[in-house]
């Protein structure tokens, strides 16, 4: 079944005098509980369609639904609150707020839910447990390496439990070991928790270690595999 539906989508930008079409037309399924790598150039397009996957961006034309709902046409009130109970997004900058602890950061989303204290501790606490950081639930991010915030903002995205998540560049700021930990994490994510994962990525580590490859060259998705046998075929 398609968690993600996406129907003759274009996309344009208006840079000074320049009209920029990043997509025009673009279709495509993601199914539910798949690991999907989006990969392809730089400016190919990758970062515009999570965030319109995520409704933190709207298509100029086409249609965006998740789980069902047209994401596209949501006012943002409604956006919001969608998102806070389907999507966990995890930016490449980690964004984690600096005056707060681990389980701070952690809790944040759960302050928009009408659940109680008690329950908010134990969902965080289960969260950070999951990413393997439960011992570091009073550090504050200045405390942390780079991989064990990352996974602290893996551990955000997942606290309320979402159906699908979405990761920009996870990868991009971490060492080797680090980024191994982190895409060990998402396979255990997609493999124990049946959560639908989304990556963006340059890494072909982190590719590899999804399902689906899906590559983006001039707003249009190629399947890795059949882009590969293209290449070969005489």
């Amino acid at each position: 079944m398609a968690l993600v539906e996406i129907r003759n989508v274009t996309k344009t930008f208006q840079r000074d005098a320049e009209r920029i079409e990043v997509f025009t037309g673009l279709s495509m399924d993601i199914e539910q509980g798949t690991f999907t790598a989006l990969m392809g150039p730089s400016g190919s397009g990758k970062s515009t369609l999570l965030n319109l996957i995520a409704g933190l961006d709207k298509p100029t034309s086409g249609s965006v639904r998740v789980g069902g709902a047209e994401v596209s046409t949501m006012t943002a009130a409604q956006l919001a609150e969608w998102r806070s109970r389907n999507v966990g997004f995890v930016f490449q900058s980690f964004n984690l707020l600096p005056v707060l602890t681990a389980f701070q950061n952690v809790e944040l989303p759960l302050l928009l839910t009408r659940l109680s204290k008690k329950e908010r501790e134990e969902r965080v606490k289960i969260a950070l447990g999951v990413v393997g950081l439960d011992d570091r639930l009073q550090h504050y991010p200045r405390q942390l390496s780079g991989g064990q915030e990352q996974r602290v903002a893996i551990a955000r995205a997942v606290v309320a439990d979402p159906t699908l998540i979405l990761l920009d560049e996870p990868t991009g700021q971490l060492d080797a070991k680090s980024s191994q930990e982190v895409l060990a994490l998402l396979g255990r994510l997609n493999d124990e928790f049946g959560k639908t994962v989304i990556v963006v990525t340059h890494d072909p580590h982190a590719a590899a270690r999804a399902k689906r490859q899906l590559h983006l060259e001039k707003g249009t998705f190629v399947e890795q595999n059949q882009a590969a046998m293209a290449e070969v075929a005489p």
